[in-house]
């Protein structure tokens, strides 16, 4: 993941917003998860003829609350916070589990990043920072196993790549004809953050935003994005890959914000 600053050359970027302790973040995640997926199945058994009291539930939610907010801030920063609490909340929303089915974990011979499936036959969108100088590649799909995948087309200039892998039926994400969007206008996107895979979240889409090191202005989004997240598609509410994240930039007036390279930059390029 590379990190921006509107007075500095683009640097790789060793610490994307907080340092988290990955292993707690991770335990904690999981047990989120497992709650939702109880109280899933609790909700699907026969209710009994005696209720049971709601204010007895609210009064024990209640003291969990009061209880987790006095423990994480100890060792969580809100950031982190907020990342696990949306992450859980969108966890078992059906219509991001679709998009999940299509966004892919890349690994190389040292690095670790995301895609995004782009059609039936296994064509895959990333960044090419995370595939550079990497021998061997390989694309994990949640539910269609793992593949080896070629490099088909790479755009340096806007950090932009294609991988294809041989696959028949793949699950794939629609690419917007266009970017439009209206400022503040929310978005979802999904990646492999730290040492996650298949991470939904959400954020907001601030502007554009001109680079030192770039020709064309990006997209800047106020978003929790984290070493890993390179490669993540940025879903508008139309269900449409509108910009391709790659970067966290240090913004003077935002603070720390999430860089994405426009869908309409990857037509450019593929059009030349």
């Amino acid at each position: 993941m590379f990190k921006s600053n509107q007075d500095k050359p683009d640097i790789i970027d060793e610490d994307l917003y907080e340092e988290i302790d990955q292993d707690e973040l991770l335990e904690i995640l999981e047990e989120e998860k497992r709650k939702v997926l109880e109280k899933e199945e609790q909700e699907k058994e026969p209710k009994t003829k005696r209720p049971f009291p709601k204010w007895i539930f609210w009064l024990v939610a209640f003291a969990m609350v009061i209880q987790v907010i006095a423990v994480i801030p100890r060792t969580f920063s809100i950031p982190a916070i907020d990342f696990l609490i949306t992450s859980t909340k969108l966890y078992n929303d059906p219509v991001i589990q679709e998009y999940r089915e299509s966004v892919v974990v890349i690994e190389g011979d040292d690095n670790k990043g995301t895609g995004f499936s782009i059609s039936v036959d296994g064509r895959i969108l990333t960044n090419y920072h995370v595939i550079e100088d990497q021998t061997q590649l390989s694309v994990g799909y949640p539910e269609d196993g793992l593949f080896q995948a070629t490099v088909e087309e790479t755009y340096p200039n806007i950090d932009l790549a294609v991988l294809k892998v041989e696959g028949d039926n793949l699950p794939f994400l629609t690419l917007a004809k266009e970017t439009t969007f209206e400022n503040n206008e929310a978005i979802n996107f999904i990646g492999n953050p730290l040492q996650f895979n298949g991470i939904a979240n959400e954020g907001k889409i601030i502007g554009y935003q001109e680079l030192d090191s770039w020709e064309m202005p990006v997209l800047m989004l106020n978003a929790p994005v984290y070493r890993g997240n390179s490669g993540s598609p940025v879903i508008n509410k139309a269900g449409e890959v509108i910009a391709v994240i790659f970067a966290t930039q240090n913004n003077n007036t935002h603070g720390k914000v999430g860089l994405a390279v426009p869908i309409d930059y990857y037509y450019q390029m593929n059009n030349e």
